[in-house]
């Protein structure tokens, strides 16, 4: 029975796999555009999504890790991962995981998110972005210490309901306490009661409900700005 099934008709020997967070790279971008866009049309921003390939190369990882706006790869593989440039990154040791499944999982998109040669498996490996997660430094005044606070999270829907966003949240977390940082602060939409009952009681967080987000964007802040 295999445990990801998809076009390629890879066949795994028993229900589980491979799972790797690592730090994203160049190289990620086409995969990341893709994941935000799904990302977009699952919040039901699909209007506002503007970011394209080129923007995103021009934008992200133009700093050292965790000094600036960061983010994690989740990828699964069906064999055990390489020790390849991310295994020996200096900024980062990926975590590595293997995760029992219940059933196969389907994925319709897997040679999309492929990672690498769609012709050919690196030594039999077929490693697939399943993930992502994208944050930043912030700073809690009240605190006076440095803390994360996570912009996107998301894990395609395939692989949901398997505990990767768990993975993905835990490893900003312990990011953040290896780093002695205070907090960790992400946004969750009122209407996805699913995921709010899961921070509060899956990963005891607390939902700031007095707490409201303003923002200014566009020709409000051209204006506000331009005084």
């Amino acid at each position: 029975m295999a445990a990801i099934l998809n076009g390629r008709n890879h066949v795994a020997k028993n229900l589980s796999v491979f799972a790797r967070i690592r730090l994203g790279e160049i190289s990620d971008v086409p995969h990341i555009h893709k994941l935000i866009y799904q990302l977009a049309v699952f919040e039901r921003f699909e209007h506002l999504f503007e970011a394209t390939e080129k923007s995103l190369s021009a934008t992200l990882f133009k700093s050292l890790p965790f000094q600036s706006v960061t983010c994690f790869i989740l990828e699964v593989s069906q064999h055990p991962f390489p020790q390849d440039k991310h295994s020996k990154n200096l900024h980062y040791t990926p975590i590595v995981k293997t995760v029992d499944l219940q059933e196969p999982i389907k994925d319709l998109d897997s040679n999309v998110f492929k990672v690498g040669n769609l012709d050919s498996d690196f030594d039999g490996h077929d490693i697939v972005v399943v993930g992502w997660v994208i944050f930043f430094p912030n700073y809690p005044a009240f605190l006076a210490k440095q803390g994360f606070h996570v912009d996107n999270l998301f894990v395609r829907e395939f692989y949901r309901g398997i505990g990767f966003g768990k993975m993905l949240l835990s490893a900003v977390a312990t990011q953040a306490v290896k780093l002695g940082f205070c907090r960790v602060d992400w946004i969750c939409l009122k209407w996805n009661q699913k995921a709010i009952k899961f921070y509060e009681e899956g990963i005891g967080a607390e939902v700031m409900n007095e707490w409201g987000v303003c923002r200014l964007v566009g020709k409000a802040l051209e204006a506000y700005g331009g005084n």
